[in-house]
């Protein structure tokens, strides 16, 4: 059976550099910042103090005020989105296949500041005092869960937890679906809102964010020798993916098309990539297989690019080896350096930039690349944006627990 071709239909973004989709790609060429000191709690007693926060939203302009107080923010940012990208898709429910229309949509931790509250709620004052709205506020399903309820779809249902790989999971899975004629419309990506004291806290003492208190806006740096860390951010992305005929019929923009994907484990180390980053090279290497292209018509990569000092040199050598002389032909960029790393939402935000650069012909920069690694000598866009026509573009994620995944977009073409 001839697989069928997945176009993509719908977007909505909501990140530290743009409340939409627009003003994220208007952001991003025009290197915008989004570091910020945090203002969601008193980090007096932590050790990073800055992160980079979604600045101006209003859950209340997308969701009815009772209702929003029974969701954790994370929710408010998915169902904010969705919404978004269905008025983006310009689909009417009434005119397609509810039970073909379905939802994947991840977190990597959910509700962790309902989960804090709850908590501090609980040794204050017992079990009495636990919100019975806990549970469907915390576990990270239910804005899939939530986006379902809204629209009433019917299809596939359920959520991807996979680390800072989450929603490019979603995204895979989401294709699958629509690939194997499981569904014909799918919701898909991820959301985070995890600027909160266990968050900073644990990954401070993880050692893995950056404590450039007195430099924060020069802190996300992936590629440069003096990367130290990342920059915690927070949002969500939505892309609404479309059986290409079922588009074509119902007269739909097309943004790009999904030609492949490529899913690997490390299987090597809780939180270090594997040595040489051999699981990433698979990623991206079967990502180019499934779509049946050669190495050499890719042109963008979107890298994962966190800032820490053993993600950027592994990504670095795994671009090598799969790409050997090619991989100096490359553009790269992480956009990491504007967005912050918004973790479980990543990969969605990340593939949004990805399809805008096929669409426009524009290469968003990495900031703050001052003086790269002498180890990381590729192309990664210093500084401001360039020109250049694009065809297949590569969004690599990688997560904690050894999770890759790369997907592979096509510029649309009839």
């Amino acid at each position: 059976m001839d697989k069928r071709r997945v176009v993509v239909t719908g977007v909505g973004a909501l990140t530290p550099i743009g409340n939409t989709a627009k003003d994220l790609w208007s952001g991003l060429i025009e290197g915008k910042n989004g570091a910020c000191m945090i203002t969601k709690f008193d980090t007096t007693p932590f050790t990073t103090k800055f992160a980079c926060e979604v600045k101006g939203f209003n859950p209340e302009d997308f969701i009815d005020k009772k209702e929003a107080k029974r969701m954790d923010q994370f929710t408010h940012y998915a169902i904010a989105t969705s919404k978004m990208a269905m008025e983006d898709s310009e689909i009417n429910l009434e005119k397609v296949d509810l039970e073909r229309f379905g939802v994947i949509y991840g977190s990597g931790i959910g509700g962790m500041d309902t989960f804090e509250k709850q908590t501090l709620a609980y040794f204050q004052g017992g079990p009495r005092r636990i919100s019975p709205f806990f549970v469907p506020m915390m576990i990270s399903d239910i804005a899939a869960g939530q986006i379902s309820i809204l629209y009433k779809l019917k299809g596939p249902n359920y959520a991807t937890t996979s680390a800072c790989a989450t929603s490019t999971h979603a995204i895979a899975d989401a294709f699958v679906h629509i690939q194997r004629g499981t569904a014909d419309l799918m919701v898909c990506g991820g959301s985070e809102a995890a600027i909160t004291p266990m968050a900073i806290g644990g990954f401070n003492s993880a050692r893995a964010l950056s404590t450039w208190n007195d430099r924060f806006m020069e802190a996300s740096r992936p590629f440069d020798k003096d990367r130290n860390g990342f920059v915690m951010g927070e949002g969500s992305g939505t892309i609404i993916l479309e059986e290409y005929e079922h588009a074509k019929n119902r007269g739909a923009k097309i943004y790009a098309e999904i030609v492949g994907f490529g899913l690997t484990a490390d299987a090597y180390h809780v939180t270090a990539p594997a040595p040489e980053g051999e699981g990433a090279y698979r990623a991206m290497r079967d990502a180019i297989r499934e779509a049946q292209i050669e190495l050499t018509d890719v042109d963008y990569i979107n890298a994962h690019g966190t800032s820490t000092e053993l993600n950027d040199l592994n990504e670095t050598k795994a671009i090598k080896r799969l790409f050997g002389d090619h991989a100096y032909k490359l553009s790269i960029s992480s956009t990491k350096s504007m967005t912050g790393h918004l973790l479980g939402a990543a990969g969605a935000v990340e593939s949004i930039a990805t399809i805008f650069a096929l669409q426009t012909g524009i290469i968003p920069p990495t900031i703050n690349l001052d003086e790269p690694d002498p180890q990381c000598d590729l192309n990664y866009t210093p500084k401001v944006a360039v020109k250049k026509e694009i065809k297949y573009a590569l969004s690599n994620t990688f997560g904690f627990g050894g999770h890759n995944s790369t997907l592979l977009f096509k510029k649309y073409e009839d």
